[in-house]
This record gives structure tokens, C-alpha cells and sequence, in this order.
């Protein structure tokens, strides 16, 4: 049976992409995104999948940070369609509830219904794991922002339903597996993604860039990284619409080794049909 890990628990947004992209597999909780990725580096785990961003609240701060220093690598995506659940336990109602918790990302979600009913947010590691913990604690006050399957597994009432700020919200998933085989290009349309660390030179990321401009190769994200302690040299992760077997990505690829310190290839995956969406 496949083995497929995620960060938090059963129930969280990550499990149910899991069961989305992965029916009647063996899923593996994990405490922390780096404790899933290293049970796929120890192959105790045949893949992770990790929320990358959403539509709503941004990028996973904590992921992006991993992704630089890890040795595994991209072979797919996952777009989930998010819908927040205010839970509770049996007993409690909605005009008690003081308190909610949850992750920071589905807090940010739902900011909007948390103002409009004078509801504190309280941060937790994971969106299922704080239903873990009304339950243990038997708040009658507080309420967890979480899935519907959560609310099934906990056994806790829905209060509000889909309270997210944002309709078609949205979280990305990134799939990595310890095989680095390149997927073959077919000819349709594929996500490259990398980290490179630009030489400490004026203009050196405009200029690292340039080849995939006058290649006309489309960059659908960059985000930079400190590359040392000093604040002195910086890296980059992108995500290029492109395979690297093509001529003019390995021409762009050219220009920008020419101004780089060093490049490290994270996956080519096919894109999504739902990134259009």
C-alpha cells in the first residue's frame, strides 16, 4: 500500500488533499512539514504532499523556508478548494464562543467572521489538532476552525458553516517523492521549480533573469530567501512554464548559471488544470 505523510492530523485540509490525490492509501500524520519530509527521505513514507499557498492568506511561510534545504523533489501539484468550519463541542453554543483556534493560515482565512463576532484568535500547529484539544480540555467557549471531516472524526458540531473570508479559497499543494527521475515532456504544459543564489554582483538577479525574458518563458513565481547571516548575498525559489528539455529553457538556463552561485533543481511536475481556474 502506498505511504503518503502530511503535517498535522487526521482531518486537517493536508489529510483530505491526501485522500484526494491518493485514494485508500496508508496516510501518515506528521507533527511538522520537516518531519514529513524526512520520513520520505528515509523512505518510510513513499510521499509527502505540503501546502505550499493560498489564494486568501499567501504563502506557508514555514514551507517556503524548507524548500531551499531539502533533498527532495517536486512531482506534482494540488489545488484543494478550502472551506473553514467553525467547531465546537455538542453542548456548546455560538453566542459563548470567546475564543477560536486554529491554524494561523485558516485564521487568516477567516479574519472577516472572527471580527465580525468578536472572536480572539489563538494559534495552533495544526487545524485538526486544535479540535484535539477542546475536546481534551472540554472548553464550552472556544471553537476550532476546521474541516467538515474533522468535525466526523471529533465528533464535534458545526456552528458556522464556510466562514472563510474569500469564496473560492484555495490552498496549493506540492507532492515530493525521493525519485528524482525527470518526467518525460509530452508537450504540454509543465512547472519547473528551482532555487538559485545570485552572485553579489549590481543587477545580478535582472540579469539572471533576462534569459528567460528573451526566451519568452513565463516565471509564474519568485520569492527570496537571506543566503547567509549577514544580510549580504540573497536566494531565489521561481516556478518557470517550462520543461527542461527544451531548447530555449536550457538557453535561458545558460544566462542565468552564467550569474549564479549555484542552482538546485526542486521538480519538473505537470501543471494542474486548475491553475486556470
Amino acid at each position: 500500500m502506498t505511504r503518503i505523510t502530511f503535517q498535522g492530523a487526521m482531518g486537517a485540509y493536508s489529510h483530505i488533499a491526501c485522500t484526494e490525490l491518493f485514494p485508500n492509501a496508508e496516510y501518515i500524520p506528521s507533527d511538522t512539514f520537516e518531519q514529513a519530509m524526512e520520513l520520505v527521505d528515509e523512505k518510510q513514507a513513499d510521499f509527502a504532499v505540503i501546502p505550499v499557498e493560498n489564494s486568501n492568506a499567501g504563502r506557508v511561510s514555514d514551507v517556503h523556508f524548507l524548500l531551499p534545504k531539502t533533498d527532495l523533489t517536486i512531482i506534482g501539484e494540488h489545488f484543494l478548494r478550502v472551506e473553514h468550519q467553525l467547531l465546537a463541542l455538542p453542548e456548546a453554543k455560538l453566542e459563548n464562543i470567546k475564543t477560536a483556534q486554529s491554524h494561523p493560515q485558516a485564521l487568516a482565512q477567516c479574519s472577516k467572521y472572527l471580527k465580525q463576532h468578536n472572536i480572539k484568535q489563538i494559534s495552533r500547529i495544526d487545524t485538526a489538532k486544535s479540535c484535539e484539544q477542546i475536546i481534551a480540555t472540554k472548553d464550552l467557549t472556544t471553537a476550532a476552525i476546521a474541516s467538515k471531516l474533522a468535525a466526523e472524526i471529533y465528533h464535534m458540531q458545526i456552528l458556522a458553516a464556510n466562514i472563510e473570508n474569500d469564496s473560492n479559497n484555495t490552498t496549493r499543494f506540492l507532492i515530493m517523492s525521493k525519485d528524482k527521475t525527470l518526467i518525460e515532456d509530452d508537450g504540454t504544459d509543465f512547472i519547473t521549480s528551482l532555487v538559485f543564489k545570485v552572485k553579489n554582483i549590481p543587477a545580478a538577479l535582472y540579469k539572471a533573469l533576462g534569459g528567460f525574458a528573451t526566451n519568452n518563458i513565463n516565471l509564474t513565481k519568485i520569492e527570496s530567501y537571506m543566503a547567509t547571516g549577514n544580510f549580504a548575498s540573497t536566494q531565489f525559489y521561481v516556478e518557470i512554464e517550462s520543461h527542461p528539455s527544451r531548447k530555449e529553457f536550457r538557453l535561458a538556463l545558460e544566462e542565468l548559471k552564467f550569474y549564479s552561485e549555484n542552482i538546485h533543481f526542486l521538480g519538473t511536475y505537470k501543471a494542474s488544470p486548475k491553475r486556470s481556474l
